[in-house]
């Protein structure tokens, strides 16, 4: 039988060359070469989206999007995106878009110069209320602050807590650790002027979306490294952690909407300066030393390739003695967190979060 280290490295291979069609199936049946016990749960059939889900993704099918692995970086920024099928869908159900949450932009400087960063600020909001770090997604190419309004607005109302969510270095014109040392740039800079909005620095915590998550989990790997405050908790909401392409929600969810596997080749294919980064324990966060991490929540979608990512990932938390926490949420797709509006088990999924935050947070 080839070795772990060997099928991975086969991943990687179908990263780079295979972009646009699906990885090849191990040969260890159901459970896939890599995953952990809590994916090896995981059925060898795509599940089925929920009503809720479904609503949402005709939605973005019938706004003519191209297949992302297709396209430049340039073309693929100006598709349409999931948010923008929530906010079509909430136009039909005539659902109103929450105000209670302002906001304020700003600019932080980042590992080379300086990003946007969005200061949402809950109504009647406590005099030293916590501050949260949020860092969206987009596979470190795609999406913005806009793209991600939702998820740090649903969280700030949440939980009556300070979200600053931060724009950051897009792959290929910034490639591998850009992104990362921008998020770690963020997390000082937040603590840094938490005072200045009304925060309180010392209860700080951070959240992440798909290559977000993954960046929530780094912060706080950094911090243990570089000695800096720690965050109270981490929320990873569907990570990127697992390089190994042929993990079992990689082959089983291949083609899953609006995430796929070839999306996946893509994204690390333009983020990359070299396929041996794939491995650095940053991106292959299942390599990476876990210990010592704050109390840590991942929350997964059903129908996602990155499923097993983050159940290998909590495994390997688990095993390092960190604190974890693993909601599974089935009939969900990736990108489901921040439709609370229209999608049930997406309000349940940041509800879910906010407590948790809460409860960190002594609230």
């Amino acid at each position: 039988m080839k070795s772990r280290h060997t099928l991975a490295l086969l991943g990687t291979v179908c990263a780079f060359a295979l972009v646009g069609a699906a990885c090849s199936k191990s040969t260890d049946g159901a459970k896939r070469t890599g995953d952990t016990p809590a994916a090896a749960v995981e059925t060898t059939q795509a599940g089925k989206p929920d009503a809720d889900m479904q609503a949402v993704l005709d939605k973005l099918a019938s706004l003519g999007g191209k297949p992302i692995e297709t396209l430049s970086p340039t073309e693929a920024r100006t598709q349409p995106s999931p948010a923008e099928a929530v906010k079509a869908v909430m136009a039909d159900k005539g659902v109103a878009a929450d105000t209670t949450v302002t906001t304020k932009d700003v600019t932080y400087p980042a590992g080379v110069g300086s990003q946007k960063a969005r200061v949402y600020i809950p109504a009647g909001v406590a005099a030293n209320a916590p501050v949260v770090l949020y860092i969206h997604g987009g596979g470190w190419v795609i999406a913005d602050l806009d793209t991600y309004d939702a998820s740090p607005r649903a969280l700030a109302k949440a939980t009556g807590a300070i979200v600053v969510s931060i724009e950051y270095r897009h792959a290929p014109e910034a490639k591998f650790p850009a992104a990362h040392d921008d998020s770690v740039a963020a997390w000082k800079w937040m603590l840094a002027n938490a005072k200045s909005w009304g925060g309180d620095p010392t209860k700080a915590a951070v959240v992440g979306e798909s290559a977000g998550g993954n960046m929530a989990v780094n912060v706080a790997i950094a911090a243990r490294n570089d000695k800096l405050q720690a965050p109270l908790a981490v929320v990873a909401v569907y990570p990127v952690a697992d390089s190994n392409m042929t993990t079992g929600s990689k082959v089983n969810k291949a083609t899953a909407k609006p995430l796929s596997t070839p999306m996946l080749a893509w994204f690390f294919t333009n983020t990359l300066a070299k396929p041996g980064d794939a491995f650095d324990p940053r991106l292959n966060l299942v390599g990476a030393d876990l210990k010592g991490l704050p109390p840590t929540t991942i929350i997964l979608a059903e129908i996602d390739p990155l499923h097993d990512d983050g159940a290998n990932l909590a495994d390997k938390l688990k095993a390092a003695g960190v604190q974890t926490e693993l909601k599974d949420y089935t009939g969900v797709t990736h990108e489901f967190f921040g439709m609370g509006s229209v999608v049930a088990k997406a309000k349940d999924a940041e509800d879910f979060a906010a407590g948790k935050l809460k409860a960190a947070f002594g609230m």
